[in-house]
């Protein structure tokens, strides 16, 4: 069967999961992890990316932002790739590919599922047994959302915003959101969807996106059963 197209569209949100080859490392070093983060912050602004939230694991990362257009987020990960490639290969003297193949992402609904995976990518360090709490864990962009650290890769939604009238009113209520966590269902779903390709929204979100793409938004008539996702990526 043909690989699905990838799906990206101008002004919504996407999920997106870069992961290592074959589960291998891709920082080792905090200086691994600056210059990544640098790529993001340089490429976000270069391709009128805005990025809403991160998290660096040892073997991948999470990636939640808004493109301003359909070309942007492609544009952003194939040069943030690259470059990343060739700066971890010339540290170590070492040759070939890094990476999973191309990076996974999903469109998700803002109103329903953007905080929930705001959340989902600032617990992933918890879900793993890196850290205790993510406040912890130095490379998420958790602690700008605290107001611990002025991360300048970021660009908050608008629906964070919506979550007080101060700094601190934001801030507490988006720690209260994280604090409460989400359920096994949800993991499954953000981690399906993106994984997958498939939408993250309701009908009603579907029908709208429908009509911008011919691409398949939802899964189809069951086929050959997928591998079970672990949901602690």
């Amino acid at each position: 069967m043909a690989r699905l197209s990838r799906l990206t569209l101008a002004g919504y949100p996407h999920h997106v999961i870069q992961r290592g080859n074959n589960g291998q490392a891709i920082f080792a070093t905090q200086e691994d992890h600056r210059y990544w983060l640098d790529l993001l912050r340089d490429n976000a602004r270069k391709y009128f990316v805005a990025v809403h939230a991160y998290v660096l694991m040892e073997n991948h990362v999470h990636i939640l932002a808004t493109p301003q257009t359909v070309d942007g987020l492609p544009q952003m990960m194939q040069a943030i790739g690259r470059s990343y490639v060739r700066y971890f290969n010339a540290a170590r003297g070492r040759t070939g590919t890094l990476w999973e193949g191309r990076y996974r992402s999903t469109v998700l609904q803002a109103q329903s599922h953007l905080l929930d995976c705001m959340a989902y990518i600032d617990l992933n360090p918890v879900r793993s047994g890196l850290v205790e709490s993510p406040a912890a864990y130095a490379w998420s962009s958790h602690g700008h959302y605290l107001g611990r650290k002025v991360d300048k890769c970021i660009s908050p939604h608008a629906l964070f915003w919506a979550m007080g009238n101060t700094p601190f009113a934001r801030e507490a209520a988006y720690a209260k959101l994280v604090r409460e966590g989400l359920s096994d269902a949800q993991l499954v779903e953000l981690t399906d969807a993106t994984l997958k390709g498939w939408v993250l929204g309701d009908a009603e979100f579907k029908a709208q996106l429908a009509k911008q793409t011919s691409r398949r938004l939802s899964k189809g008539k069951a086929g050959r059963p997928a591998a079970p996702l672990k949901t602690s990526q």
